[in-house]
């Protein structure tokens, strides 16, 4: 089912090709969908792209990076790396792939089925605490 925003787009286009007005059409809009009604700025503007012969109602491709980091290549060097190492934390994995951090979460989490990483940090003496004192912020394998 189409989400409420393009079958308004859809009836925008309708309503352009029947020859109605800007203030017809939004009128119309804000009459059928009430309070869901796109807002006057967006029906200005898919009126504008729709006069000048636009035919898809589909949102322009947005601007940045594309999602590369889940390719089956990474997704091989992080299996290897839990082979390895399988205490190994996200920070430990995001380190020694060069992958941001959330990618190698979804990753585990979504390709390897891992629900929980380890994320103890590493620990080292302090002779004045009876206590070890953590490094920090530093988190290693366990």
């Amino acid at each position: 089912m189409l989400r409420v925003q393009v079958k308004q787009r859809v009836n925008l286009k309708f309503l352009v090709k029947l020859g109605k007005t800007l203030t017809d059409a939004y009128a119309i809009l804000k009459e059928v969908y009430g309070d869901e009604c796109l807002s006057r700025t967006q029906v200005f503007e898919w009126f504008k792209r729709f006069k000048e012969g636009r035919e898809t109602t589909d949102d322009d491709p947005r601007p940045g990076l594309a999602s590369t980091s889940k390719t089956d290549e990474n997704l091989k060097k992080i299996g290897k790396l839990i082979c390895e190492d399988r205490r190994l934390s996200i920070r430990g994995f995001a380190e020694i792939t060069g992958i941001d951090k959330e990618c190698v979460r979804q990753i585990l989490h979504e390709s390897f089925n891992m629900r929980k990483v380890c994320t103890c940090p590493r620990f080292e003496y302090n002779p004045s605490s009876v206590l070890y004192a953590p490094l920090l912020p530093s988190y290693g394998t366990c």
